[in-house]
């Protein structure tokens, strides 16, 4: 039989508060591991059998049925889709197929789930009756110890509802401290208006610490249980075992409890610092996630303007997609938000990914479309005899053909080889009707090389000379050189760089004007058509522009006071200069008169 402590304070009860901590899910514990081994049509059947034997208890085997059925379903759906792949399609194009087992398996989860709901009001309910069991309890041991009667009469029915209090299953958890505090104060009020002898106190007393003794110790030993939240757990079932002990000696009683106490506090701690570890993995995960979502979010889809462009962009959207699947849980509340979040900038990436696609095939369609129209063109005129007009077309053709865009890469040579072909089909001809031409050309080569044009040039440098006479001779010898007429193509530039050299030389040393430099190079301006006609109009825009610079610096001259000395110098310096641009002006007709009788001659 149990024996009276003294009274303690309300305030200081012999019971540490239960520490209420958020129990982690099958998601929160669980890590990443090798494909399951059971088939979606096993889960599936394994759910039915729970479902219709209502075994809803086991909410662990549960819950890693139903990540095992998605974990199946994804490594099914990334069979598929790399299937897909190596097949030849694209990623982009690949749709999952409806696994059949899904609505069968949603159908029981919801059932289940139903159940488990009906389950958990049923258990509040029953601990609301508990609850007010427990308070008849409470109100019938208060009046015990307000009782009048012999102790040894009442005895007996305080310990009964003791033990019926005991009997009675869970409450509430707001209300488990306050209802144990009442308890334990009415208890020890009872004990101590209880007159027992000192055999049965001392025999309760030592019964009651011996339990507490060894509770004592097996909560100690849960510091070293490597499981933190199965030793918390275990830790709330010793705590309810110490509160249904009865009490022991006083001089005892704060020391047992201490010793309770400190053990509680150690698995408490551990505990509540593995919550606070996971609680800043998570967050670390959350801001891993975030950046994530960012790089993907901020993807500047305005330069992505080529196929590489956005192969690239393709595969580190790919890396970032496999770091995600590295990173662990982000915290509950936030886990599926930023999960939405990033499965929405991915799939932002791809829609748009694929609206370029389509714009650059239906722009290739088009490019395709416009060479195929430059290929009847060209096969048009390859048989055309009218050699400068329908060259000059071709050549305008290729020109234009480049600036056409890029057709698909399996028409892409067939449609060039189709163009070139009947380009290269008309000048090939050309090129046997214009052989004499080329003879022709060959003849001046050896005119102006082996005729000793270049040598007599070259004579007059050596000369050292600078009078009137050599510059008459240097032009009798450019003019000599122009009316030679071209020379074949490859060694124009030779000659060229040749000649002037020593017309540059002889041009410093008389000082002939920088306008007759100019045009003795527009002289010998290659040996097409094409070049003749710019030099003209470059030629006319020199007049132009010689003519307006005169006009100028005869307006001016109209503002000048010529009295002065000053003046005086001022108006000789500009009226020289006038004279030297008409000198300019002159020989710039010179030669668009030259080049006027050339375009003649080759009409």
């Amino acid at each position: 039989m149990e024996v009276n402590e003294t009274n303690r304070p309300l305030t200081e009860t012999p019971m540490e508060q239960p520490i209420e901590a958020p129990v982690p899910t099958v998601e929160d514990t669980e890590k990443e591991t090798s494909a399951p081994k059971q088939t979606l049509e096993e889960v599936v059947q394994r759910l039915k059998e729970i479902n219709e034997k209502n075994d809803l208890t086991n909410k662990q085997e549960i819950d890693s049925l139903k990540q095992t059925f998605y974990k199946l379903q994804k490594a099914k759906s990334e069979a598929a889709r790399k299937a897909f792949i190596d097949e030849g399609g694209k990623a982009e194009d690949f749709t999952p197929e409806t696994e059949p087992a899904e609505e069968e398996f949603k159908a029981v989860m919801n059932a289940i789930k139903e159940k488990r709901n009906a389950l958990a009001a049923a258990q509040e309910q029953e601990k609301e009756e508990n609850l007010t069991k427990k308070l008849g309890i409470l109100e019938r041991m208060k009046f015990l110890t307000e009782s009048q009667e012999d102790t040894n009469k009442i005895y007996d029915e305080f310990k009964k509802l003791q033990q019926e209090w005991n009997e009675i299953g869970q409450i509430p958890v707001a209300k488990v401290n306050e209802l144990w505090k009442t308890y334990q104060l009415y208890t020890e009020k009872f004990y101590d208006m209880v007159k027992l002898n000192n055999e049965f106190r001392e025999y309760d007393f030592k019964k009651n610490l011996e339990q507490k003794t060894r509770l004592c110790e097996a909560a100690e030993k849960l510091a070293e249980e490597p499981d933190v939240i199965s030793a918390f757990h275990q830790l709330q079932k010793l705590h309810q075992e110490f509160r249904a002990i009865g009490p022991v000696a006083k001089d005892l009683r704060e020391e047992i409890w201490s010793r309770f106490k400190a053990a509680s506090t150690v698995v408490n701690k551990r505990h509540q610092q593995h919550f606070e570890e996971l609680k800043e993995k998570e967050q670390n995960n959350l801001d891993q996630k975030t950046v994530i979502c960012e790089i993907v979010e901020g993807m500047e889809y305005d330069t992505f303007t080529t196929f590489a462009d956005w192969e690239d962009k393709t595969n580190e959207i790919l890396a970032l997609q496999a770091k995600w699947k590295t990173i662990g849980y982000a915290p509950q509340k936030m886990n599926v938000k930023i999960f939405e979040r990033f499965r929405a900038a991915c799939d932002e990436f791809f829609r748009r990914k694929a609206a370029f696609f389509k714009s650059v095939k239906e722009t290739m369609a088009a490019n395709l479309e416009k060479k195929k129209a430059f290929c009847e063109k060209a096969e048009a005129l390859k048989e055309s005899t009218d050699w400068k007009e329908t060259a000059e077309i071709l050549t305008k053709l290729q020109k234009e053909w480049k600036t056409i865009g890029p057709v698909a890469k399996k028409h892409s040579d067939a449609v060039w080889k189709r163009f070139i072909g009947a380009c290269d089909y008309f000048f090939e001809r050309k090129n046997k009707a214009t052989s004499s031409q080329r003879s022709e050309e060959v003849e001046n080569l050896a005119k102006k090389e082996k005729e000793d044009v270049i040598k007599r040039m070259a004579a007059l440098e050596a000369a050292g000379t600078a009078d009137d006479a050599t510059a008459e001779q240097v032009r009798a010898l450019m003019k000599e050189w122009n009316a030679i007429g071209f020379v074949p193509f490859k060694e124009k530039d030779r000659l060229y760089k040749e000649f002037h050299a020593l017309v540059d030389k002889l041009f410093d040393r008389l000082h002939l004007s920088a306008t007759e430099k100019r045009l003795s190079s527009v002289r010998t301006n290659g040996n097409k058509e094409g070049n003749l006609y710019r030099d003209r109009e470059r030629l006319v825009r020199t007049y132009e522009g010689l003519k307006n610079d005169i006009q100028t610096y005869e307006n001016n001259l109209g503002f000048l006071n010529s009295s002065s000395k000053k003046g005086n110098t001022l108006v000789a310096d500009i009226t020289r200069k006038i004279e030297r641009l008409k000198k300019d002006m002159e020989l710039v007709l010179k030669k668009i008169k030259d080049i006027d009788e050339s375009l003649k001659e080759k009409e």
